[in-house]
């Protein structure tokens, strides 16, 4: 210890100075010593080797994997999708035009000079003061966008539709406190009032069979079956209050009669009514200069034309189909049609084109 302790102040190479510390060695002997032991001692080159090695492989540059993301949205800088998105521009994470976006025009004609009155510098100093204030409600109102998640206003707006009506109706009330409480609390306090309603409407259903002196889910299956069909009946005798709109006309009566009794028979409505309504179905949706249709396969074009869906709302639709199916490990209509506000024939076309194509599976 000693002789490292001697090189570490003389330095290598300096071994006369290395002798004279060490006093009891000549400068031959520290540096044959130093050299036997520490340069070429096998155990030691090594132990230094693996070492660096570790060193080396601890900071070696690694690839960064890239994963190619739509959110928030990177739409081109003219289009619809821009503008309803307020000009955001996310490689920046800025904005094209700001809050109070002239707030510096104030600013402009103002000069700070030595012969100023006392009340002309105050009046200065409180116009910078305001301009400071407004900057910071700049600031405020994006960092309210970036932490709700409100850049993206459609995947927002979908994410706002899965929840029944009554806790949306909840969740536009308590927007205006999202602000105040954070935006993990308040996705927290949704979210749990959401599984509040989930639960006291299931207690209902409960409660529901235990009336009706049910004690088995099996039972429970035959009553639900049985109250659906007696619910189709009550339906079907509201019929005669149609009927009463036709007597006057007895084509139209006929032509009312016999359609009901095609649909009784099996027949799809859509296959009877296009002789006698006399409708025109709605031509195909032209995506041409629609935001999104570049990111579509034939098919999904195809679908999309049929729907009349634009690209973009398809795509959304179908994040958030596929996302409730990685989570619940299969898809069933009734969830998607929660899930999806629109109407209920798109959404079937929908469904059973993504469980055609492989996208999602039958729970």
């Amino acid at each position: 210890m000693a002789l490292l302790e001697a090189v570490m102040d003389c330095g290598f190479g300096n071994w006369q100075d290395v002798a004279n510390q060490m006093c009891t060695k000549t400068k031959e002997e520290c540096e044959k010593h130093y050299m036997k032991h520490f340069i070429n001692n096998p155990l030691f080159a090594s132990t230094l080797l693996n070492l660096k090695q570790a060193e080396a492989a601890r900071t070696a540059d690694t690839a960064i994997p890239f994963h190619s993301a739509d959110d928030p949205p990177r739409p081109a800088f003219d289009s619809l999708l821009s503008r309803d998105m307020a000009g955001y521009m996310p490689a920046r994470a800025d904005f094209i035009e700001e809050f109070d976006n002239y707030a510096e025009w104030d600013l402009r004609d103002i000069d700070f000079v030595e012969d100023d009155s006392d009340i002309l510098h105050a009046l200065k100093m409180a116009v910078v003061d305001i301009y400071h204030s407004r900057l910071k409600e700049r600031q405020r109102r994006k960092k309210i966008i970036r932490d709700h998640g409100l850049v993206n206003l459609r995947k927002f707006r979908l994410m706002e539709r899965r929840y029944p009506k009554e806790v949306q109706d909840l969740y536009e009330t308590m927007r205006r406190f999202a602000r105040i409480v954070g935006p993990v609390e308040h996705d927290k306090f949704i979210e749990s009032h959401a599984l509040e309603f989930e639960l006291r409407r299931e207690i209902k259903r409960l409660q529901e069979y235990r009336t009706a002196g049910i004690t088995n889910f099996c039972s429970a299956r035959t009553y639900d079956h049985l109250k659906k069909t007696r619910e189709e009946e009550r339906l079907k005798r509201t019929m005669l209050s149609e009927v009463l709109q036709y007597i006057q006309d007895s084509s139209a009566c006929q032509q009312w009669l016999r359609r009901q009794a095609d649909i009784d028979s099996g027949l799809s409505p859509s296959v009877l009514m296009a002789p006698n309504s006399g409708r025109r179905s709605a031509p195909p949706l032209n995506l041409t200069g629609l935001p999104g249709t570049e990111k579509l396969n034939e098919k999904e074009k195809e679908l999309c034309q049929v729907v009349r869906l634009v690209p973009g709302a398809y795509l959304e639709y179908k994040s958030a189909l596929l996302n409730e199916c990685n989570k619940q490990g299969g898809l069933r209509l009734a969830q998607a049609r929660a899930l999806i506000k629109i109407d209920v024939n798109k959404t079937r076309k929908i469904y059973d084109f993504l469980i055609r194509e492989g996208y999602i599976t039958k729970a």
